[in-house]
């Protein structure tokens, strides 16, 4: 137990310094489903941002199976541009909101293979230029599948970053142009591939585990009630 700590970081805090010391614990954590997926082959902006798609508002155990089922099912975008949404929508089962979702899959497939030659390019105006594909999915398709400098923040990363004092921002949005203003750019997409399994295994929104963290002398536990 402790009270609650609302001290900010003068100098500012070191973001890339925290990364390196949990680098090690979050490789050993269960990876964030996009990055899962792409070591399994599935590493193509189509692919990517699909997968995105399938996660929103739904956990990485539901979405890394419905977007396997997806994918073997139909393997491409013509594959899948050919699919009746009803049929995307059982595939997808189980992930939040699926029948809208199912809609947007095939909308993305097919402007893939009309406009794109089946190949989506990497280009954050025309991947957010698709019916739910907000700055986190652009933002993690660029990084995984084009190796862009991009920042994902997701309620993991949000939370932890906060939690650490690094920024103090009401929002993911308001926390990504925070992030993108003190992380240097190369460091943009180990951001997510390692806080958020910290942030939703380790650094939990409730009783976090703060006795053996490896930033435990770097952060202001802004928030924290009650830890581990």
């Amino acid at each position: 137990m402790g009270n609650r700590v609302e001290r900010w970081p003068s100098p500012p805090f070191p973001v890339a310094e925290a990364l390196d010391r949990i680098a090690a614990l979050a490789a050993t954590l269960p990876p964030p489903a996009m990055f899962r997926l792409a070591d399994e082959g599935r590493h193509s902006v189509f692919e990517q941002v699909v997968a995105c798609l399938v996660s929103v508002r739904t956990r990485d155990e539901t979405t890394i199976p419905a977007v396997r089922r997806l994918f073997a099912a139909a393997p491409d975008p013509a594959a899948v541009s050919d699919l009746r949404p009803d049929r995307i929508e059982r595939l997808i089962a189980g992930s939040t909101f699926a029948d809208r979702k199912a809609g947007q899959i095939l909308a993305i497939a097919r402007a893939a293979v009309e406009r794109f030659g089946g190949i989506l390019p990497c280009d954050d105006a025309v991947l957010r230029s698709f019916d739910g594909v907000g700055p986190k999915c652009a933002n993690l398709a660029l990084g995984v599948a084009c190796h862009l400098p991009r920042i994902s923040v997701d309620v993991h990363v949000h939370r932890v970053v906060n939690r650490w004092g690094a920024v103090r921002t009401k929002t993911p949005e308001q926390t990504l142009t925070a992030l993108e203003a003190i992380v240097p750019p190369e460091r943009w997409i180990s951001i997510n591939r390692w806080l958020m399994p910290f942030g939703k295994y380790w650094c939990t929104a409730v009783r976090p585990r703060c006795s053996d963290c490896p930033v435990r002398d770097l952060c202001h536990r802004v928030g924290v009630t009650s830890s581990r």
